[in-house]
């Protein structure tokens, strides 16, 4: 990793490459594998101050003042330009400079195509950010086969080009960046929130976007330093010399368990041609694991991904260049997304939870939230709805997310478990096998992250009926106490879809005659049940027609 180029380095996720970094990042999971379920006592961020500030000492020392103020801004600059086009002055805190790595983001047109949606972007910005495009995609099963998909995740955006396109149309339109500047203080005052640097700066605004990330010190000081409840590591490179480099893999399973160290892992793959060369590549090597004392290292992993890769990939190692190594860690909550825990402070991004326990990275679930998102933060602050409870309703249960946490279980390698060890791998083709029988409604949406009511049903009553065999080993895979909260999500997902389908069609013509607090919550409710069920998906299907295939997935669960 000596010999490897770090002068694309950034701050944000997977924005380092460094193996300093890595040895650090590597420090930071070793504190979070504790046997404490709390790692350590956070800093305290956040206070609550009785009082206006207009009326404190303090008010006279603020050097600025903005209608809203996100801190972190690879991701957070999306929001804060959405913020800015509707009229608001907002200003973007970065402790680094605010430009996007060189390591590719993958995601397909539709998804990308949100942010033109929301008007933040327009068609040739895409274009011109978009290094990479390929098809087919593949989702592999070692031993057990391949099934090929279209146009998931099936571009390559240049995260360093995307952003630079997001800070020329952000400070166009009056937009402010304080680049080099950390957040030190926020203090929460019945009228303003006022954010003091470490730098000794001091800026007031009537709400508070934090976008700082899975490591963000305000979520450490609202979880009160509790572990995660799942990890996801990742590894991987980008090298140039691969000669067959015209398709992508989605997700690539292993055949069985691997030892590492006192841990059992199953790893996953997932590879995608990069734009900076026709032979260039970026392969990713992921697992999931329980944050517990023995948990495998990033570097024992890397260890492993040099190993595996080549024969992953059919190449020879000494026939690559080594452009850039890639590593991190995704942590993940069970009760996700996180609801506002102070007034005039709401989580975005990353730092909320709003991306599926599966997934590594968020900028897929920004594109799908950021227009709902935008909306419901101009409703609030337009009439200063700033208060915990309704910047909550932004940030609301869906069962949807929760009910992923099931597949998060089934493909983490447990330690004590009796299932043979090609158990995940398994399960994986059996879904996939089924799903891809279903067709294209139910197969896309999970590719994306998306769990819906229907294709679910759909999928299990089928994995039943074709390979009932596997059930009892999903019971020991995953234990009854997990089943059992699963199923709750699982019944939740099912009225979500149902309340959206039928009773928003019924709500939404009266809304706009009720009140406004009543409004903006209305609002709120309906878009949790539409989000909580992905039914936003599809949206642009005829609705008769899922209406049909929701009444068909109940008579199969009464009929089971």
């Amino acid at each position: 990793m000596e010999g490897v180029s770090v002068s694309g380095e950034v701050g944000g996720a997977g924005g380092a490459y460094s193996y300093s970094a890595l040895k650090r990042l590597d420090q930071l999971w070793s504190s979070i594998c504790t046997a404490q379920s709390v790692t350590q006592e956070p800093r305290k961020v956040v206070s609550s101050i009785p009082g206006l500030f207009s009326q404190s000492d303090m008010a006279e020392k603020a050097v600025d003042t903005f209608d809203v103020l996100v801190c972190g801004g690879t991701l957070g600059i999306f929001i804060a330009t959405a913020l800015s086009s509707k009229g608001l002055r907002v200003g973007i805190v970065e402790r680094n400079l605010l430009r996007g790595r060189e390591q590719e983001w993958n995601i397909s047109r539709k998804e990308l195509l949100e942010l033109v949606e929301v008007g933040i972007l327009v068609e040739d910005d895409i274009e011109q950010a978009t290094s990479m495009k390929f098809n087919p995609n593949r989702c592999g099963f070692e031993r057990k086969g391949n099934i090929w998909v279209e146009n998931i995740l099936n571009l390559g955006v240049s995260p360093a080009k995307l952003i630079e396109v997001m800070k020329k149309r952000f400070t166009s339109l009056g937009g402010v960046i304080f680049e080099g500047y950390s957040v030190s203080s926020i203090c929460i005052y019945e009228d303003t929130a006022v954010l003091e640097f470490a730098e000794g700066n001091i800026l007031s605004t009537r709400l508070i976007i934090d976008a700082m990330g899975n490591f963000s010190p305000v979520v450490k000081q609202i979880r009160s330093g509790r572990k995660p409840d799942g990890v996801c590591l990742v590894v991987g490179s980008c090298s140039r010399g691969f000669k067959e480099n015209l398709t992508s893999d989605v997700i690539f399973s292993s055949s069985s368990v691997k030892k590492v160290g006192d841990s059992k892992v199953h790893y996953f793959w997932e590879a995608f041609p990069a734009g900076s060369g026709p032979t260039d590549r970026t392969t990713y090597m992921f697992t999931y694991v329980d944050p517990q004392p023995g948990c495998p290292k990033l570097e024992e992993l890397l260890e492993d991904y040099w190993d595996l890769m080549p024969a992953y990939q059919g190449v020879l190692l000494d026939d690559l260049e080594i452009l850039r190594v890639i590593f991190g860690i995704f942590p993940t909550y069970r009760d996700s997304p996180l609801p506002a825990a102070f007034n005039r402070i709401l989580q975005f991004g990353d730092a909320s939870g709003i991306q599926s326990p599966v997934s590594f990275g968020g900028f897929g679930s920004l594109t799908r939230h950021l227009g709902r998102l935008s909306t419901g933060l101009y409703e609030a602050i337009s009439s200063n709805f700033l208060d915990s409870d309704s910047l909550s309703l932004l940030n609301p249960y869906m069962p949807n997310l929760s009910a992923s946490w099931l597949f998060q279980r089934a493909m983490s390698a447990k330690q004590q478990a009796n299932v043979s060890p090609d158990f995940v791998n398994e399960l994986l083709y059996v879904n996939f096998q089924c799903m891809q029988r279903l067709g294209d409604p139910v197969l896309r949406p999970f590719l994306q992250d998306v769990i819906q009511f229907g294709p679910l049903v759909k999928t299990l009553g089928s994995v039943m009926l074709t390979k009932p065999q596997i059930i009892p080993s999903i019971f020991r895979q995953v234990g009854v106490p997990v089943l059992l909260d699963w199923s709750g999500h699982f019944f939740m997902l099912g009225y979500y879809t149902f309340l959206s389908t039928f009773i928003d069609p019924v709500i939404r013509p009266w809304i706009n005659a009720f009140p406004a607090k009543m409004k903006y919550e209305w609002r709120r409710h309906l878009e949790a049940w539409k989000y909580g069920a992905g039914v936003s998906v599809l949206d642009k299907l005829v609705n008769h027609r899922w209406q049909n295939q929701y009444i068909c997935s109940c008579k199969l669960i009464i009929h089971n």
